[in-house]
């Protein structure tokens, strides 16, 4: 008995071993391709390359709830192709305990990773993303115009946007149109020179030399020249954070909102899955067969059945729709399985 266990105990830590690997490397680039995307979206406001990396660390534990099913494809199938490659499979087998070490192994294996999974998937990772959205809402709308060097017609909120040239730490040809939400009138503001301030949840304007062009609701044109003008106008942003977004919920947040559906997408992950272990046992471990074909067989059948259900997720679609699709989808690799198996 203590020998068996010590063959589960290597087995588990081999299959682990892959697991952090090919985790390591799939996280690396999908992390590496966020913080790419964060770098092009804010790279004209010049937010300090500290806080974007900050920020996208954020992005991990939901990155992690994507790619946890093709790590496990690829950690599996890696790790028993070498071990079958350096005899070591054929020399389990041998020593007469059949295929229970390997069932035992696979069992320990999928009970801690989808217990992990079940709770990053329902809690951990929707909680880490709104902090996440939060972060991300505060960066982009607490904007330091000191460190900015062109504004390309920046929206500062839904009714402003300003343009301007910064030379030498000056601001010119500074260019402002807004909205007045009292009257609805339209305002168009040049000046050649200025100031900006952004403080107290106030934009401030200290203008010199230039015109301001009000248009009202009758298309009447009012124009006022100044030397010297202050203007104040509302950060509206501050307080219209409204996170709309399915992965910030947690389980709590769909049942107290009946998102069924929500939850069937996140219950069909973890029964994937389990389905993507059983299925590697079934067609390689049961046979010991790690043949190049069996396993492009295995691989493409697995990430095919993941890719289409991340496109049905991303679709509208109805609790019961989704559930028969992914029940017929299961149906179909446990029927392609049994006649591959069935004419080799």
């Amino acid at each position: 008995m203590d020998f068996f266990n010590r063959i589960n105990i290597y087995l588990f830590t081999q299959i682990y071993k892959y697991f952090f690997l090919i985790l390591f490397i799939f996280l690396s680039i999908a992390w590496l391709l966020q913080i790419t995307r964060l770098f092009t979206i804010t790279n004209f406001m010049q937010i300090e390359v500290f806080n974007i990396i900050y920020l996208s660390l954020f992005l991990i534990p939901n990155i992690i709830t994507v790619i946890i099913p093709f790590i496990i494809i690829f950690c599996l199938m890696l790790c028993f192709v070498k071990m079958y490659n350096d005899r070591e499979l054929i020399a389990v087998v041998s020593l007469g305990l059949g295929l229970n070490p390997l069932k035992n192994t696979l069992i320990l294996f999928g009970s801690i990773t989808i217990s992990l999974f079940t709770l990053l998937n329902f809690y951990l990772a929707p909680k880490i993303y709104e902090t996440y959205k939060i972060k991300e809402f505060d960066l982009r709308n607490t904007i330091d115009f000191n460190t900015m060097t062109f504004s390309n017609f920046l929206n500062l909120d839904k009714s402003t946007i300003l343009d301007f040239d910064k030379i030498n730490d000056e601001y010119r040809n500074i260019f402002i149109n807004y909205k007045e939400k009292e009257d609805d009138k339209e305002n168009i503001i040049y000046a050649k020179k200025g100031n900006i301030f952004n403080e107290k949840n106030q934009y401030k304007f200290q203008l010199t030399d230039g015109f301001k062009i009000t248009i009202n609701n009758q298309n009447e044109i009012e124009k006022l020249e100044f030397l010297n003008y202050v203007l104040k106008i509302e950060n509206n942003n501050i307080n219209e954070l409204k996170i709309l977004d399915k992965n910030t919920l947690t389980i709590f947040d769909d049942l107290l909102s009946n998102n069924y559906l929500n939850i069937a997408f996140k219950l069909a992950d973890i029964i994937l899955i389990l389905i993507i272990i059983i299925f590697f046992y079934q067609n390689n471990l049961k046979n010991i067969n790690f043949s190049i074909r069996n396993n492009i067989f295995f691989i493409s059948l697995s990430i095919s059945i993941l890719i289409i259900n991340q496109i049905i997720k991303n679709s509208e679609i109805l609790v019961f729709s989704y559930t028969t699709i992914l029940f017929l989808l299961i149906l179909f690799l446990f029927l392609i399985t049994k006649l591959k198996n069935k004419y080799e």
